[in-house]
């Protein structure tokens, strides 16, 4: 259960709540007449692995060694110069 605050009482105790946070690990909502605001948690360090990410992205890649775009060039050589 996340723990709620006011802004005026964050103001007033905002190192002792955020020490709170820290050893707890326990959510902080900060209030704004009654309706939440803003949200204090602990820090939660993501380790990012772009290979891990895009694993399963690429369905199938056939031919990888054809030129890319053959067709837009053919295209590009029926359109005259400005």
């Amino acid at each position: 259960m996340n723990r709620e605050v006011s802004k005026s009482v964050f103001k007033a105790r905002a190192l002792q709540l955020l020490r709170e946070v820290e050893a707890t690990g326990q959510r902080l909502v900060i209030t704004d007449r009654g309706k939440p605001a803003i949200e204090v948690r602990p820090y939660e360090p993501t380790e990012h692995d772009a290979l891990k990410d895009l694993r399963g992205s690429v369905l199938s890649f056939d031919r990888p060694l054809d030129p890319v775009g053959e067709e837009d060039w053919e295209r590009a050589d029926r359109i005259d110069p400005p």
